[in-house]
Formats: C-alpha cells, structure tokens, sequence
C-alpha cells in the first residue's frame, strides 16, 4: 500500500509527487513533469501504468492511498 501525493509549487521550486509506504516513509519523490522516470528510479516501475493514471488525476494538495492489485 502507498499514500501519493501531489504538491504544487512555486514560480522557483517545480510541482512534485511523494509516494510513501504504510508507515509514512518517504518511498519517492519526484517531479510531476517526469512520472515514469521518477517511478523507474525509486524502483516502482511495475506500478508504472496505474500510477501515472492515479497521479494525472490527483488535483494538488490531496492524499491518494492506493493498493497495488498484485501486492
């Protein structure tokens, strides 16, 4: 299980997403222009497709808890 969340940010620091597992634990974090390849680094990649569709439509500044359908 993963809680995503979406951060806008400023004219200086980019939007960016964390991801964290059951206990809160910072698991990634990336920016929100470059999903797959901020999954792929934090090794998540085989959440890829669920997750890109989950963070495209996550409005900003909202907690996302999502259960992977395999795990």
């Amino acid at each position: 299980m993963f809680y995503i969340l979406k951060i806008k940010g400023t004219k200086i620091i980019p939007d960016f997403i964390q991801i964290r597992d059951e206990k809160m634990t910072l698991r990634a974090y990336f920016r929100a222009s470059q999903i797959a390849k901020g999954l792929e680094k934090n090794n998540l990649k085989e959440h890829t497709k669920d997750l890109i569709r989950i963070i495209e439509d996550l409005p900003f500044g909202k907690i996302y808890k999502y259960t992977p359908k395999n795990g």
